[in-house]
């Protein structure tokens, strides 16, 4: 017989309605009863996720933000056990990537009885100012520069209160600064370039909160890293660079506009690049956010992907994916 662990923040769920769905779905499938675990502030769920994987579950469900989501998966991908989402948090970019926004209960119906799609998962290694090494994984995005200052900055009992709002002081501090920072950086086997940014952002998917469309080419299962350096000058920048995201997101919606994006010309104070592997360097410590948590500050990055790694639990109706994760990462995918 069959059984789920459930990992559970327990500041964003409702955790009796959460028991209510989770024990239905296991009387109709007969499976057995559930492993219950929650996220505390010391453990955002990597000690939850070891303890669930302990049990041998046959699948792991999270409910919680991007942030738990990322620190469970960084401890299950390696296992090939089934991720199921259960979105609870300010953004939730993987659920909305994957078309998974569902109210709580569809959501525990489909980690019980849906198909299992393999997505990329990034691999981050940090280097520390004094010479320590990290290792993490990330599910959604990187950030170095404002975007990490944001997730570092932003108060965090307004953002459960008001959402991704709560990202607006932040942001009109460092856009009226315009500070900017020195990165030397490769991507795959091109020649070491550098740039004065204001932000790098790594990501596997492309869409921020309130459907601004940062990567437009960003695909959570190409095997690919898509890279954008902004890089604007003063204020006007900035706001061609918001219209630019707040139009793009709209257009992706359909197929003409999704041809008319592009077709958009480029704009200077955005530079796009693609790969499987990203190395950057920095003339001072920056701000490194994963997923949106903040992780710190770094003096270098090292930022690669395993293609098809997780696997997570989607509605059924949707084309499932038959290929499984295996202990390698298996062959570079190229694009035509």
């Amino acid at each position: 017989m069959k059984s789920a662990a459930i990992i559970v923040n327990p500041s964003r769920v409702d955790m009796t309605r959460l028991r209510a769905a989770v024990t239905r779905e296991e009387h109709q499938l007969g499976w057995q009863p559930h492993l219950w675990l929650e996220t505390t502030a010391e453990d955002p769920g990597q000690q939850a996720a070891r303890s669930a994987l302990q049990h041998d579950p046959a699948l792991v469900i999270v409910a919680g933000g991007d942030g738990t989501v990322r620190s469970v998966a960084e401890e299950v991908f390696p296992s090939g056990i089934p991720l199921a989402i259960v979105p609870a948090g300010t953004g939730n970019l993987l659920a909305r990537d994957l078309g998974l926004m569902a109210k709580l209960e569809a959501s525990v119906h489909t980690a019980f009885t849906g198909s299992d799609r393999p997505i990329d998962v990034g691999v981050a290694e940090l280097e520390r100012e004094h010479g320590g090494v990290e290792t993490h994984s990330f599910l959604v995005m990187t950030g170095i520069g404002l975007d990490a200052s944001m997730a570092a900055d932003t108060n965090s009992a307004l953002k459960r209160r008001i959402g991704w709002l709560a990202y607006a002081d932040p942001i009109s501090r460092s856009v009226l600064g315009n500070k900017r920072f020195a990165m030397h950086y490769r991507v795959d086997g091109a020649p070491v370039r550098s740039v004065q940014a204001h932000t790098v952002i790594v990501g596997n998917c492309g869409t921020l909160t309130a459907g601004l469309l940062l990567l437009p080419d960003a695909e959570v299962d190409d095997g690919f890293l898509d890279v954008v350096l902004l890089r604007p000058k003063g204020f006007w920048q900035w706001v061609r660079v918001g219209t630019r995201l707040s139009i793009g997101g709209v257009l992706k919606r359909s197929h003409p506009g999704r041809v008319v994006l592009q077709a958009a010309p480029g704009l200077r104070a955005m530079g796009y690049v693609q790969g499987q592997r990203l190395a950057a360097r920095f003339d001072s410590p920056q701000h490194i956010e994963l997923d949106g948590d903040s992780f710190g500050t770094i003096i270098s990055a090292r930022i690669g992907l395993r293609p098809h790694a997780l696997l997570v639990r989607v509605p059924a109706q949707l084309p499932a994916q038959a290929q499984a994760p295996s202990d390698d990462a298996g062959p570079v995918p190229t694009r035509p």
